[in-house]
């Protein structure tokens, strides 16, 4: 019966069922060990893992009266078993089950939020070489700065999942431990070559010391790695969110047919999706602030981040696959305007040239403060009069001392700000 989830998806990983199977994997592992130590013949050895099994209404109704989980499941397991059920669970406590299982979860939850990461760097990648030269406006404050193209704006996005997905895997590991030391850590009423022999059999690296868990501050750390995951795609969705307003609508998110945006304004295309993804954010870091909270515990443990656990562990890694696949859908389908992208850049009649001219003033023995208030007028000028800044500086005598109509005519050039792309773009591994 474990065997059919050896390819689970994220709602089969936290269901009881997977949960309880994967306790039940643990329990029968360490058997294996204890017969090898001769501690379990083998032909009781044998009957455990012919007849453990369990129904999970059993286990319910067992935990009613007990009030305790490990306790319920322990005895539905030996009703199947039998006499031999006496060596299920022999000289360990409730949480070499526990942790060793949930390391378990944790490990293959992260293999499926890392395989959606993985896509989702490779679309990112994809929309960044279609767009590498696509211009448009680079912003700073919301206002107006320098040329950049949106694969710019991409390749920036790839190398932010690709951290992520390094991030991710390095807290993966560092959960995937799992402990089988007894009920404060010291092995006293159990062999440390099971704990061995179950970790390596589960593909755990057994927890160096431990009490009577395995130490919240790997947990932590995973959950705090999760949360600035949500956080880069919250950054990546506010950017969408940005600059699909009306006023820009330089991309927008895909509006399917049939779609409706308003119960009130027919004319509305909300980037829905996008403000889904801004608010899972919050929870996610929520769940890690939580997570942390979870570290202090008294002396060789207490039961009080059990119960944060059950929620926030399950929860975040559902959450945080699903703003993967959510986003996956939205970079595929991203609408963009190229159009539109240059009339924005053009909105300012030339300011965004404004660090050239100075920069050119400066190549021609002016100092900075001189070039830079040479500029800045006629910039000013464009600002609060709408005049075209390139013709402002091409009627400005003090600056014709220094530079000819010619000169200045080259110095708007869009090129200019592109020259470097193709060098970004191989430091970043996007040839």
């Amino acid at each position: 019966m474990i065997e059919r989830y050896s390819l689970p998806e994220m709602s089969v990983i936290w269901s009881d069922e997977y949960r309880f199977r994967k306790w039940l994997e643990v329990e029968i592992a360490a058997c294996e060990a204890l017969a090898e130590l001769g501690k379990i013949p083998p032909k009781d050895l044998g009957e455990i893992k012919k007849k453990a099994d369990f129904e999970i209404e059993r286990i319910r109704e067992i935990e009613k009266v007990t009030k305790h989980d490990v306790i319920a499941f322990l005895t539905a397991v030996a009703e199947k078993v039998g006499e031999p059920s006496k060596y299920i669970h022999m000289g360990m406590t409730s949480s070499d089950v526990l942790d060793t299982a949930l390391a378990l979860q944790l490990k293959e939850a992260t293999g499926l939020i890392i395989s959606w990461m993985e896509k989702l760097k490779a679309a990112v990648a994809e929309q960044a070489r279609k767009h590498k030269y696509t211009l448009m406006i680079g912003r700073s404050h919301g206002v107006h700065a320098e040329p950049i193209t949106f694969g710019l704006k991409m390749a920036l996005w790839y190398k932010e999942i690709e951290r992520n997905i390094h991030r991710i895997k390095r807290a993966g590991e560092s959960v995937s431990v799992g402990k089988i030391s007894g009920a404060v850590g010291t092995f006293a009423n159990i062999d440390p070559r099971v704990e061995e022999y179950v970790c390596k059999k589960l593909g755990l690296k057994p927890a160096e010391v431990s009490t009577q868990i395995v130490q919240r501050d790997r947990h932590a750390e995973y959950m705090a790695s999760l949360a600035v995951a949500a956080s880069s795609l919250e950054k990546f969705a506010t950017e969408i969110r940005n600059l699909q307003r009306t006023e820009l609508l330089e991309v927008e998110e895909m509006f399917s047919k049939g779609q409706k945006g308003s119960s009130a304004m027919p004319h509305k295309r909300n980037p829905i999706t996008c403000e889904r993804i801004s608010g899972l954010a919050r929870v996610i870091r929520g769940n890690a602030l939580a997570a942390m909270e979870n570290i202090a515990l008294w002396h060789e443990r207490d039961i009080s981040h059990s119960s944060v656990e059950r929620i926030i562990l399950p929860d975040s890694t559902i959450l945080l696959h699903y703003m993967l696949v959510k986003f996956m859908d939205i970079v595929e389908n991203l609408n963009v305007y190229p159009e539109k992208m240059m009339k924005n850049l053009n909105l300012t009649g030339g300011l965004i040239f404004s660090q050239r001219i100075l920069l050119a003033l400066v190549d021609k023995g002016l100092l900075r403060e001189e070039a830079y208030a040479l500029v800045q007028r006629n910039a000013l000028e464009a600002w609060e009069e709408g005049k075209n800044f390139k013709h402002l500086v091409m009627n400005d005598r003090d600056i014709l001392k220094h530079l000819s109509v010619e000169e200045i005519e080259k110095l708007f050039d869009y090129d200019y700000h592109t020259k470097n792309v193709d060098y970004i773009f191989e430091r970043a591994g996007l040839k």
